[in-house]
């Protein structure tokens, strides 16, 4: 009898429930406070829906209400009950601009009742070192978290688990996401993104169970992961990532179908990580199957040109053990050369037959050249400062002309030797012509990079005292290709002022012309050289022409003045006695230089492979004060060892003679007299200039006559060694002969008339994580020698060390340090080098 009653209560309150009015909706989730304005109208069941006579918009901040009009599914005159409601809730909140939506009425008034979610003020990444800044914020961007954008607080949970899975993939298993929230007023917010990267997990132990006829060692040899090692700090080849080891899965397979193990399989991989997410164990199980032999080659299909010239092209023949490598490299042939002759979109289908019985596989290579195409239009795209004309210059490929693949490569490697682009930073892409098969456009996109220098020096020292130094030079000068430089530079002992100009394109078909003009007061001594001074001045013109796709030939002819002072007692005898050979200090040349180059290089400013050659003979023309001829052989190569290792052997061989009749002349000199300096009679007595020679000389008197002969290279054009660009380790310009006053016991470098330097360099493209940086370790020898017949191979000298090169953006930097290997006790050592330059 008791639960009756009770049941009547539930009933009459549920109806009640239903009774009232419904308009009070929100979205889900949301708390249940209305706003008074949004109180609904009591009625009936009747009255739940109604007419709309107009639509409030309520909370708004940031947000138009056009905006909400837009998506708002309910316009006025339209008849509203709950389904409609639901629906415009549903429709807000799917905006993503809201955390809260209320809808309500007020009489026939819909009121909707909105709260906007914050605006992001500021993303901020922190504790970020192995994944890059711009690198993280992209992936932000792409799951809606960035600056501007509307705040989601889901995105932040994404945000934890999209970084936390980049960091797996590295390896990086420990790594932490904390993101924090800051409200800001106007309804804003920062966000900041603490990560902590932790350590990488370390590869541990690799196993691989099944290889019977290959080691381990040899099998893993070309992976990118690898088990700890000492070579770990530098290649970071004992972190685990997912990716390098789908990679080395696939390097594992091809090493078993390059050697002919057609049925390989990998069984299994699996890989263990420890309790405490350092160490990784990697075990992968094998079955190597049989090797298999080619038993027949046959080239099908539309081969366009005669088959027999396509065959050559393969390299796969019967009777050999089957490769897919070089199977791959015959397909890879054969479409390149049908791509050079505007088959640019050809193919090469390999169909290969397997008889497992005789292990024998026999190959079909079916040729579907598709059609030929025209290259409708050349585009450049990044060349913000380089004209177009610049680069159009460089190009082998034409607009009009047959797709050439080979004339495109070609195009690519002049533009990077250009070195108005960053290196690594020249692509290009074949973009087919909508509505047509037989044209295609070609793109070629280009970063550029800094082409020209500003050089700024200010300093001060005892010796020098105030130094100021400019120098402006522009390899690419308005974006026309032309190259200027232009310097000023004083000093207590240099005062240099010089203008050169080139323009390579000084004709259509290539040929260059330029000038040089400078005037130079410099005191030797400073320079660490033989104590003279010298004056002077030139005036010269360059021709250049291209000769083949990679060789030059240059032509310079000018004039120059040098006016040199030196002194009996301060500079080196044989300099004196070349300068009263000459009963002159004024030294004029008609001056002529003819040099052939071949370049080969991939790039200009980082090359990794080619090679660069250059020969050169320098001459005194007939009239010159003193008559005289250099000859000069550069050669410099790189070889890509690797993706890490790239080897770089340079070599350099000077070599100058006089040509013509010694000069020779009697010259009346002077005794020299003893001098008590210090009244010690214990200590030797130093020579000064006897009283002045007589004129003509009196053989009876002190003075007397002396024979002295001018032959060989000037001493002004000796060539020197040591330093930063020859032997590193010593200072510049000290090695070779070295030649005492001839009241002293100093001696000073006077350089020689055979120069042999050399250089082996080792670079890591990839130790640092910049195209504008890279590291290298060397071996560096060289001498310089008076002459041909004092060369001796035993009197080299040699260092190693290694070398920093940073294209900074304040300028370019060069940093070495080297321990010198062969050298002796008159040596002048100089560990550390460095020059510095500002680049624009």
């Amino acid at each position: 009898m008791t639960r009756l009653p009770t049941r009547r209560l539930l009933c009459l309150a549920l109806a009640t429930a239903i009774a009232g009015p419904a308009w009070t909706q929100e979205a889900p989730g949301t708390a249940t406070a209305e706003s008074p304005a949004a109180q609904p109208t009591a009625g009936s069941p009747a009255d739940a829906s109604f007419t709309v006579s107009d639509i409030r918009i309520d909370g708004l901040q940031r947000i138009g209400a056009g905006t909400v009009f837009t998506y708002l599914p309910i316009e006025r005159g339209d008849t509203v009950d709950q389904a409609r409601v639901g629906e415009a809730i549903r429709a807000l909140y799917r905006t993503g601009f809201f955390e809260d939506v209320r809808v309500g009425r007020q009489g026939t008034i819909l009121v909707v009742t909105v709260t906007e979610r914050p605006a992001i003020n500021k993303l901020t990444l922190s504790g970020n070192k192995d994944i890059k800044t711009e690198d993280l914020t992209k992936g932000l961007n792409d799951i809606g978290l960035a600056e501007g954008e509307t705040f989601d607080r889901l995105a932040l949970d994404r945000v934890t688990r999209e970084l936390t899975r980049q960091y797996n993939n590295r390896g990086k298993y420990n790594v932490e996401i904390d993101p924090t929230l800051s409200r800001l007023d106007r309804n804003r917010v920062d966000i900041t993104i603490n990560i902590n990267e932790g350590k990488a997990a370390k590869i541990r132990h690799i196993n691989l169970v099944g290889n019977e006829d290959f080691e381990q060692d040899e099998l893993i040899d070309s992976w990118e992961s690898a088990e700890t090692n000492w070579l770990s700090w530098y290649r970071s080849d004992d972190q685990y990532s997912r990716e390098k080891l789908e990679g080395d899965r696939e390097k594992l397979r091809n090493f078993y179908l390059d050697r002919g193990y057609i049925d390989f399989s990998e069984d299994s991989m699996q890989v263990a990580i420890s309790p405490d997410k350092r160490d990784m164990y990697i075990t992968a199980g094998l079955t190597e199957g049989e090797v298999y032999e080619v038993s027949s080659v046959e080239l099908t299909g539309d081969t366009v040109l005669p088959k027999e010239e396509l065959e050559k092209r393969v390299l796969l023949q019967p009777g050999q053990t089957f490769s897919r490598a070089l199977l791959e490299f015959s397909a890879d042939s054969i479409t390149t050369t049908l791509a050079n002759i505007g088959y640019a979109f050809a193919q090469v289908n390999t169909i290969p037959e397997v008889d497992r019985d005789n292990r024998k596989v026999a190959i079909t290579l079916q040729v579907v050249p598709g059609p030929r195409v025209n290259v409708r239009r050349i585009v450049f795209r990044g060349n913000t400062r380089t004209s177009d004309e610049v680069m159009r210059r460089e190009m082998r490929q034409f607009e009009g002309a047959w797709y050439s693949q080979a004339a495109i490569d070609r195009s690519k490697v002049r533009l990077q030797r250009l070195g108005f682009f960053e290196t690594g930073s020249v692509n290009v892409e074949t973009t087919p012509v909508a509505g047509t098969t037989d044209l295609v456009d070609v793109v070629f996109d280009v970063k550029e990079t800094t082409s020209g220098s500003f050089v700024f020096g200010l300093g001060y020292s005892q010796l020098s005292g105030l130094t100021t130094s400019i120098q402006l030079s522009q390899n690419n000068f308005l974006g026309s290709g032309n190259r200027i430089s232009i310097e000023a530079q004083r000093n207590v002992y240099l005062q240099r002022y010089a203008f050169s100009f080139l323009n390579p394109y000084f004709t259509d078909n290539g040929l260059s012309l330029g000038y040089n003009v400078w005037w130079r007061e410099f005191d030797n001594s400073e320079f660490n050289t033989a104590r003279y001074s010298t004056t002077s001045a030139a005036a010269q013109t360059i021709l250049g022409l291209p000769i083949t796709e990679n060789d030059t030939v240059t032509a310079v002819f000018g004039i120059d003045r040098n006016q040199i002072f030196a002194f009996d007692g301060v500079s080196p005898q044989s300099i004196v006695d070349y300068i009263d050979a000459f009963d002159t200090r004024t030294f004029h040349a008609w001056r002529g230089e003819l040099a052939w180059a071949r370049d080969t290089r991939n790039d200009f400013l980082q090359p990794t492979r080619g090679t660069l050659q250059r020969v050169s003979a320098e001459v005194s023309l007939p009239g010159s004060t003193a008559q005289y001829y250099k000859l000069n052989y550069e050669f410099s190569k790189y070889w890509p060892l690797s993706r890490r290792f790239v080897l770089n052997t340079r070599a350099e061989i000077g070599y100058g003679d006089s040509y013509g009749d010694d000069v020779v002349r009697d010259v009346c000199f002077s005794n020299p007299v003893p001098l008590d300096h210090d009244n010690d009679p214990t200590t030797p007595d130093i020579l000064v200039p006897g009283p002045a020679p007589s004129d003509p000389c009196d053989t009876t008197s002190p003075d007397y006559i002396r024979t002295i002969t001018a032959t060989g290279l000037p001493f002004f054009e000796n060539f020197y060694a040591g330093g930063s660009r020859s032997v590193r380790g010593f200072r510049d310009n000290t090695l070779g002969p070295r030649e005492a006053a001839s009241n002293s016991a100093f001696l000073q470098p006077i350089g020689g008339a055979l120069k042999t330097v050399g250089s082996v360099e080792m670079f890591f493209p990839t130790l640092l994580d910049s195209p504008a940086a890279r590291v290298s370790a060397f071996v560096d020898f060289g001498n310089v020698y008076r002459d041909l017949d004092s060369f001796d191979a035993g009197e080299m000298r040699a260092s190693a060390g290694v070398s920093l090169l940073w294209r900074a953006p304040v300028g370019p930097i060069t940093i070495s340090y080297a321990f010198p290997l062969r050298k002796e006790d008159s040596d002048e050592i100089e560990r550390l080098q460095f020059s510095f330059g500002g680049a624009f």
